[in-house]
């Protein structure tokens, strides 16, 4: 079976390097390895989504689908007195956001997750849902995401997502309206938008 980074498990061996990137006026340092999303670097639509992110102090914030976890760990060095969750399918992602929370001496519940199926997510609720969905993983767990992400916020909480507009991207915001009611663009860079919706309960 093709491995992808959001496959359960990965068959590829665990080599963590570390490397550094500059977000929200912070350097960061993390773990990354093969088998995540976009182990190398930073990739434009992330950068984007941290860095027009709508986040208040106190908000319960869930990165979803976190990779190693450099959107949540972003938004909790920006804003400390957030409660961060971060949740990912992928083993290897989870282990990597573990240690990087580690490495970063912050705060955060990360948990292995398939969109909402762990039981400790889905009883939580949140302010905000941070969100670069995983395009190549097709349409419908990107719609399921959205439409569970409703049932997990508080009301006027708000589900934030980055993508590439002519990508797939129009088509997310377009579920968002349906499912939600409104959607705004707040950010827009490199053929990446954000898109937020919020819910009016």
């Amino acid at each position: 079976m093709t491995q992808h980074y959001f496959s359960e498990k990965q068959e590829s061996e665990f080599k963590p390097v570390k490397m550094k990137a500059e977000l929200l006026g912070t350097e960061i340092e993390l773990y990354t390895a093969g088998g995540v999303f976009s182990p190398k670097q930073i990739d434009a639509g992330t950068r984007l989504l941290i860095e027009s992110a709508i986040v208040k102090p106190g908000w319960k914030v869930l990165d979803m689908g976190c990779g190693y976890g450099i959107v949540g760990i972003a938004i909790k060095k920006k804003y400390s007195l957030t409660t961060v969750y971060m949740s990912d399918i992928n083993e290897r992602a989870v282990q990597l956001s573990t240690m990087n929370v580690q490495l970063n001496r912050i705060e955060a519940t990360v948990l292995q997750s398939d969109v909402f199926a762990n039981k400790e997510l889905d009883a939580a609720r949140f302010d905000t849902i941070l969100l670069n969905p995983p395009q190549t993983a097709g349409k419908k767990l990107c719609f399921q995401m959205i439409d569970e992400s409703k049932q997990h916020l508080n009301k006027g909480g708000t589900l934030q997502i980055v993508a590439r507009h002519n990508k797939g991207g129009e088509g997310l915001s377009r579920k968002m309206e349906e499912v939600f009611g409104n959607m705004t663009e707040t950010a827009k860079k490199s053929g990446y938008r954000v898109y937020i919706s919020e819910n009016q309960g």
